[in-house]
């Protein structure tokens, strides 16, 4: 039995991870933490911390949960590099996964863009298109940011010295596309929960990858199986490929992520 405490339970994403964890028998929710909660309060009642809160509070219950010896699972997008970096240092302390979308069907399509984009090479150019609903404060998603680390990755092993670089959005007389360049483009509108699609595009033909959530308990199955995961875990920073076990089949990207000292869920997420 893995014991949890939900740090934002009242927000979208807690609100769905207390509709599904009562659906798996290997959880127990032990406690909620809302705005204006002391999770010092009941943190010692746990295995693991799964925070979807807000970005700024997320080091602050890092660093309770590195003081108690509790695992952490991260939800929370948005962070600056220094908060980014803040966590991680803890990463030495207690377990850690951080994801910037806790989707398997997603994560699998992390593994899945990086072997498209090396299989078919640089003559395609890659573009990255996300929606999310009306009331998402940050943009590009993490999600859109962690498809960008992966494919700048692949992309630079097949044009060596070349920069690859961010194109976000395009106005007015922008020029051609460059070969190094790979867009990312924010939609938001209405009650959309996550769509992302990966677009590929030669002279004569285009390739497609797509993801679409219709709703949010995909995302809290998959943080409540990164949970059980990393209660058994070893001190580290992991992602949801460790916890699908997709990790060694992508090593080669997570050792670009490691030198450029990228977080996220190839990751980290």
């Amino acid at each position: 039995m893995t014991k949890i405490v939900i740090a934002g339970s009242r927000g979208r994403m807690g609100e769905a991870l207390l509709r599904v964890a009562p659906q798996i028998p290997e959880i127990k929710v032990v406690g909620e933490i809302g705005r204006g909660d002391n999770l010092e309060k009941v943190i010692s009642q746990c295995d693991v911390v799964i925070d979807f809160s807000f970005h700024r509070a997320t080091f602050g219950f890092a660093e309770l949960c590195a003081k108690n010896g509790k695992a952490l699972v991260i939800g929370t997008s948005g962070h600056t590099d220094e908060e980014r970096n803040k966590i991680s240092s803890l990463q030495s302390e207690i377990p850690i996964v951080w994801s910037s979308n806790y989707s398997t069907g997603v994560n699998t399509l992390f593994w899945l863009s990086r072997t498209v984009a090396e299989t078919l090479g640089a003559s395609f150019d890659i573009e990255i298109l996300e929606m999310h609903h009306r009331h998402k404060k940050d943009a590009p998603s993490g999600t859109a940011k962690t498809f960008f680390e992966i494919l700048s990755a692949a992309r630079k092993e097949l044009l060596k010295e070349s920069e690859i670089v961010a194109k976000y959005g395009r106005n007015g007389i922008s020029g051609e596309r460059d070969q190094a360049e790979i867009g990312i483009h924010s939609m938001r509108g209405g009650d959309v929960v996550c769509d992302h699609t990966v677009i590929f595009a030669a002279p004569g033909e285009r390739v497609e990858l797509m993801h679409s959530a219709t709703n949010r308990e995909t995302f809290a199955r998959g943080a409540l199986r990164a949970a059980t995961w990393v209660a058994k875990q070893k001190p580290g920073l992991y992602d949801m490929l460790h916890v699908l076990g997709l990790s060694s089949m992508d090593s080669q990207a997570e050792d670009e992520r490691s030198a450029s000292g990228a977080l996220h869920p190839l990751v980290t997420r």
